[in-house]
């Protein structure tokens, strides 16, 4: 993107510190330190407008759905509505939005509808980079309907995929490709569109796990071509709510699991039970609190020039972290550098200090990140750590580049006591 291009989209977006603005849990503190939330690949702060959003349907708008009187009708209409700002998030149609628990529940619920078209020796291709909500449901098919699933290997010295040997894991006994867009422990950016037209190659499904991705990266179903994808609100701004993008004739023919007397059409009928409708609503304001953050009169327009400018923000905080923490003795980065496809979500060890250890000293010096496996079990095995797993500093539409010097000056301090 040239200077100018980048001028122009800064030009249409909101600041830092106007976006800070929006987030009341900025204004806490911790040890007599302001806090700076690194914790974003684990669930992102909220803004103001998302809280009020869910409050006031909770106040004025309350009811279950598809009855004939006024809130019940009001329900319905927010839902619709919210099928509608996701369409809008994903490039999809209202049609092919569904909501769920979290992205883990939806992912096992689509696995169960799937399960039917599924005969023993199928295969189902997963990758090792995954987050294992993309993992346990496939392999529960493995035992229970004796498919074969194969594992693309990760290059531990890149932290991305081998392609090569995920092209050679394709053949026409595949029926179901599962690929994360994104990882959330290394932050590597895969190449969906890729996988994708290899899937649909020989014939194959693509599923997208776009959990970690669509926090920083403007998703579209459309050119991806994928057959579903899933997220989970919390992740960008949101509450505790999930998503699922599938193709209208897929969501109308899959056997989900259901009620007999619950709406039979797409998309309720990949739907289970009475919904976290005030969550539903939530998760709407986070995708308009996106879209607000941009000017112009389409909401996919606003939404491309708002993450075209966090996009660019991000690489910026990325480099500075890389860069400054790999001038840390005893530090080692993990993932692809900062040239690479990737988010803006570093993870990183400190030698002879536990990763549990690194982030209760960061806590006490006011800067939250996480650490562990982040369900991500596999990535850790691959490059060889304890249980105790990876730090993990995430960057968010939030963030400034004060607070990353604040953690930085932590992990060197951390560093310094071995």
């Amino acid at each position: 993107m040239s200077e100018t291009a980048q001028q122009t989209i800064a030009a249409h977006t909101a600041s830092t510190e106007e976006i800070r603005s929006h987030f009341p849990a900025l204004e806490r503190r911790h040890a007599d330190h302001a806090v700076a939330y690194f914790d974003g690949p684990g669930g992102t702060q909220v803004p103001r407008m998302v809280g009020e959003a869910m409050v006031e349907y909770l106040y004025h708008h309350n009811a279950n759905t598809h009855w004939a009187y006024p809130t019940s009708e009001e329900t319905d209409a927010a839902i619709m509505d919210a099928r509608q700002a996701f369409a809008d998030f994903l490039n999809a149609h209202p049609d092919e939005i569904a909501f769920g628990a979290n992205m883990t529940t939806l992912a096992f619920h689509l696995s169960r509808a799937l399960a039917p078209q599924f005969n023993r020796g199928d295969e189902i291709v997963i990758t090792e980079l995954d987050h294992h909500a993309n993992v346990a449901p496939w392999r529960t098919l493995e035992r229970e309907r004796g498919v074969v699933v194969r594992v693309v290997k990760m290059l531990p010295a890149s932290g991305e995929l081998d392609w090569e040997g995920f092209t050679r894991l394709l053949n026409s006994r595949t029926k179901l490709v599962a690929i994360g867009a994104a990882s959330n422990a290394l932050g590597t950016i895969n190449d969906v569109r890729r996988a994708v037209e290899m899937a649909h190659a020989v014939g194959a499904l693509a599923f997208v796990d776009a959990v970690h991705y669509v926090p920083h990266v403007l998703a579209d179903v459309r050119a991806m071509n994928c057959d579903f994808l899933a997220c989970s609100a919390y992740k960008f701004y949101g509450p505790h709510v999930g998503i699922l993008f599938g193709k209208q004739e897929l969501l109308q023919s899959l056997a989900f699991p259901k009620l007999v007397p619950a709406p039979d059409t797409a998309p309720e009928r990949a739907e289970t039970g009475t919904q976290n409708q005030e969550g539903i609503v939530g998760a709407a304001a986070a995708v308009d609190f996106l879209a607000s953050l941009s000017t112009g009169e389409q909401k996919r327009a606003r939404l491309q020039t708002t993450f075209a400018a966090l996009h660019q923000r991000g690489k910026l905080l990325t480099r500075q972290l890389w860069e400054r923490l790999s001038q840390i003795e005893g530090v080692t980065l993990y993932g692809p550098s900062p040239d690479s496809a990737r988010t803006p979500t570093i993870s990183f060890t400190v030698r002879d200090v536990p990763s549990t250890m690194v982030a209760r000293k960061l806590s006490d010096k006011g800067i939250f990140a996480s650490h562990g496996d982040f369900y991500a079990a596999t990535v850790i095995e691959r490059l060889g750590l304890s249980e105790e797993g990876l730090v993990r500093a995430g960057c968010a539409c939030y963030t400034t580049t004060e607070e990353v010097a604040r953690l930085i000056d932590g992990v060197r301090a951390i560093a310094g006591e071995r």
